[in-house]
This record gives structure tokens, C-alpha cells and sequence, in this order.
């Protein structure tokens, strides 16, 4: 009986932490990581290629920086340049992930 009760314990520990991980990331950014940093780059730079390929600028640019949360969204429901609309957000989603770009260095 004691080790039944060990092993829930250690099992209760395990789930708690996990949870305890996903919470700490935020929305905006576990979206980000999910549809953007493929082509942005995990940090908002993206690679060489995709930069010369797609015209992606790094979110430290001065005509990235310059730009408004709204713009950003904009940008995201409604695609520019090459970047095609994002399809499968919600508007919740859509914010958090503009207001987590707009805060990448």
C-alpha cells in the first residue's frame, strides 16, 4: 500500500509540474512558436533564406518596430507581401500573437 501511495504521489508531481510548464508560456507565444516561427524564426529573426526568399524583415528592424499591434493583426488576418492570411486562429489567438511579436527584441 505504501508504494501505491509513492507512485500516485510521484505520478500527482509529474502532472502538476507539466501543467506548471504549459502555463508559464504564454498564449501569443506558444501560437507564435506553432504558425510563425517557421518562416520568423524562433526569436523573430528569421533564416537568411527565408529572409531574401519571403522579404521577411526581424522583428528588431526599425519598419518592423514601427509598426502598431492593429497593423500587426492586419497583417495576420489579411496576409502582406508574400506572407498569405493565417488561416485557423481565433481573435483571442490573433491578438496574443501580435502583442507577442510586437515584443520581440
Amino acid at each position: 500500500m505504501n508504494k501505491t501511495i509513492r507512485s500516485w504521489m510521484v505520478l500527482a508531481v509529474a502532472v502538476c509540474l507539466a501543467s506548471a510548464v504549459s502555463f508559464a508560456q504564454s498564449g501569443g507565444e506558444a501560437t507564435y512558436k506553432a504558425k510563425c516561427a517557421m518562416c520568423h524564426g524562433p526569436t523573430g529573426t528569421p533564416s537568411a533564406g527565408m529572409a531574401s526568399a519571403m522579404g521577411i524583415k526581424a522583428a528588431s528592424d526599425p519598419a518592423i518596430k514601427a509598426l502598431t499591434v492593429d497593423q500587426i493583426i492586419a497583417a495576420i488576418t489579411s496576409g502582406k507581401g508574400k506572407m498569405k492570411p493565417i488561416a485557423g486562429l481565433t481573435d483571442a489567438q490573433i491578438k496574443d500573437v501580435a502583442a507577442f511579436y510586437k515584443g520581440l527584441k
